[in-house]
Formats: C-alpha cells, sequence, structure tokens
C-alpha cells in the first residue's frame, strides 16, 4: 500500500502548523514502515492506491481519484469555521442549504461542500471538528475519524519528578506573529498585568504592519515582553516548556495547537482562549480566557500568572500512535 500525500499551497509561502502536522505526519508513517510519497503533479506515471489530501479537494479531482482506483482521505482544518459563534454557524448552514437549492450547480460546485460526501475517509483533529463537518457538511458520521496531531519524543518527560524544582517567573507564548494570534495584544496585556512572559515566533512577512507594531511593543515594554524570534532547537523548546510558569495562547481562532500539545506534553500549565476546540482538547485540563478584549486579557494573565500551578495531567498523542491510526485507517479502506 502506496499513500501519496497532496496539499495545495506550497510550504515556501507560508510557514505554520499544518506544515508541520503534514511533516510530521509523513515522517510518523514511514517510521511504522507505510510508504508514503508527495503526490507528483507533474509525473503522469506515479502510483499509489491512497491519496490522503491535506485541504478541501474538489468533488470532481475524487471523482477522478476514483476512476483511477485511488481511495481519498481528507484532512481539512475548521479553523474558522470551529471559532464562529452558534448564531454564526446556523446562518452559514441556511445560506449553504439556500444555495444549493437555488444557485446552479457549476456555482456551488466551486465550493466543494459535496467532498464531504465522496471522500473514502475524513479525519477530524478533535471532536469539535467532527460535530461541525458532520452537521455542517452532511458527512457521514461512521467516515469521521477523529486522529489529533502528535507531539515529538523529545516534549515528554520521562515523569513530572523530572520537572524543576521550582519554575521560572515568566509565561511563554509560541506562535506566528500575526492577527490571528493576538500576540501583539498578548504583548500589550502582558505588560499592564505586570506579567513576564516569552514570546517566540515569526511573522509571515518582517514588513508586515502588525508586525512591526509588536517590535515596538516589546521594545516599550521594558523587559517584561521578550523576543529573539522563532526557535528551532527542539530540545530547548521542551526546556522552556518545562521550566516556564505556564504557557499562553489568545488566538482568535485554531484548530488544534501544536505548540499548546507540545506545552501539555511538557507539563506546562495552560491558558487558552475559551474556545471549542481548546475545551474539547482539553477540557478541565486547562484555563480559559472567556473575555477576548484587553481589560479581559489582562486580567486573566494576572490571574494565571498567581495561580498556583498544577502540571497538565492529560498526555496528549505520541506521532508514533497518530501514525498508528492513520495506518489501521488507510488499511480500512484499502481493503
Amino acid at each position: 500500500m502506496k499513500v501519496l500525500f497532496d496539499h495545495p499551497n506550497p510550504f515556501m509561502l507560508a510557514h505554520g502548523g499544518f506544515q508541520i502536522q503534514i511533516e510530521q505526519t509523513k515522517r510518523a508513517l514511514e517510521g511504522i514502515g507505510v510508504e508514503v510519497e508527495w503526490l507528483r503533479w507533474w509525473d503522469a506515471t506515479q502510483k499509489g492506491d491512497i491519496i490522503h489530501y491535506f485541504g478541501r479537494p474538489s468533488g470532481a479531482y475524487i471523482d477522478f481519484a476514483h476512476q483511477k482506483g485511488l481511495k481519498v482521505v481528507m484532512s481539512e482544518l475548521l479553523t474558522g469555521l470551529g471559532s464562529r459563534s452558534a448564531a454564526q454557524r446556523l446562518l452559514q448552514k441556511g445560506l449553504m442549504t439556500l444555495s444549493q437549492k437555488l444557485l446552479p450547480t457549476a456555482f456551488t460546485a466551486r465550493m466543494d461542500w459535496d467532498s464531504y460526501q465522496s471522500a473514502d475517509a475524513i479525519i477530524a483533529l478533535t471532536s469539535w471538528e467532527k460535530q461541525l463537518m458532520v452537521e455542517m457538511f452532511d458527512a457521514a458520521p461512521d467516515k469521521v475519524r477523529v486522529i489529533p496531531n502528535g507531539v515529538e519524543e523529545v516534549f515528554f518527560g520521562s515523569s513530572i519528578s523530572h520537572l524543576p524544582s521550582s519554575r521560572a517567573d515568566y509565561l511563554v507564548c509560541t506562535a506566528t506573529i500575526t492577527e490571528r494570534k493576538k500576540v501583539m495584544e498578548l504583548a500589550e496585556a502582558a505588560i499592564l498585568a505586570k506579567t513576564p512572559i516569552w514570546i517566540i515566533g515569526t511573522p509571515y512577512s518582517k514588513q508586515n504592519p502588525y508586525y512591526l507594531r509588536f517590535l515596538e511593543i516589546v521594545k516599550e515594554s521594558e523587559g517584561m515582553v521578550r523576543y529573539e524570534g522563532g526557535i528551532s532547537d527542539r530540545q530547548r523548546m521542551a526546556e522552556i516548556y518545562r521550566s516556564a510558569r505556564g504557557f499562553v495562547l489568545l488566538s482568535t481562532m485554531e484548530s488544534l495547537s501544536l505548540s499548546a500539545l507540545e506545552a501539555a506534553a511538557s507539563y506546562c500549565p495552560l491558558l487558552l482562549s475559551d474556545l471549542p476546540w481548546a475545551r474539547s482538547a482539553f477540557a478541565d485540563h486547562a484555563r480559559y480566557c472567556a473575555d477576548s478584549s484587553l481589560p479581559g486579557m489582562t486580567r486573566a494573565l494576572r490571574a494565571f500568572y498567581d495561580l498556583h500551578h498544577h502540571p497538565v495531567s492529560l498526555p496528549p498523542a505520541r506521532w508514533k500512535d497518530v501514525a498508528t491510526s492513520l495506518s489501521d485507517l488507510y488499511q480500512g479502506i484499502y481493503r
């Protein structure tokens, strides 16, 4: 059985969690003996048995794959949809239903909603995403499998007893420096709350006005906000998580944050935006910020910083576990 990985957007244009997810998934599958190749769109002679498409393929894409005897597994991140209110989702569903009844099929086909019916299997990162796929896109529940992202072995401590006897005085946030991650607002809140924070990450572009304003805030923080860019050394990141007072991610939307999973594997206490993805992934094993205004974030940061924290006791999956689950799924549709 050979699996072909496909994705519509070049990694060179925008880094981020989805790229890491795809690369780590491929590496983990190869680690347990599954043959995986990047789909070579220019190679008409390439052979395979299953296409694992990261994103939402068109209905025509899936139809062509089926005509060639290939099965199609779909992994789409419902980042924006999963962060909308119930009223917004209800309105969206109504508009989708109305469009399918009134608009030409040639128009609605461009939205690729039918992919949820024609794909052979669909992967959701959380139970919340599965619910959205079933309710919003009419995916058959038995087609949708919840398989969360994994975490690299370096982030798993052998036991809680191996943690530092006392934590450092700073919080840590690992995120791309962009609007939806609310990193600039987090820096402002940390200054107001007088809570030292170390922000780790890079922007999509160093000319982005949001990033430039963030740098100004860091400079004006008088050391309250630490920023040195991104850190690629995974061992060092694990050590930072293990020693930090807590991990903070107050983004406006996520699917399943890899950095939050890494922090959890490192027994680092979590403060997350009060969104369904976070609740479905961490339940009572994290604290939540429900008020996304600057005063609300400031209060939440101060309260989180002052707490006597207990390490996260809900270990995330390892990538080997993810690979095993995916292999079982592939085998199930390949037979």
